[in-house]
């Protein structure tokens, strides 16, 4: 009963903390633009150089405010 390094890799996706804009619009299955705008919105961008990477703690808390009831 071993899992293939593909659900391993997957799983390692969701645990990061801090992702570039690619990879968290992957991540959160919606386009490049608009992940680069709710992110900044946010506040969760950080620049390092000329790197940015959102926060994904933030970012998720930020989503949470969308949340119909």
């Amino acid at each position: 009963m071993g899992h293939a390094r593909k659900d391993v890799e997957g799983t390692k996706q969701f645990v990061k903390k801090f992702v570039r804009y690619q990879e968290g619009a992957e991540r959160y299955s919606i386009g490049l633009t608009k992940f680069q705008e709710l992110a900044k919105e946010a506040k969760a961008v950080y620049k390092v150089d000329k790197v940015a990477l959102v926060n994904c703690e933030i970012f998720d808390k930020f989503l949470e405010t969308f949340r119909e009831y």
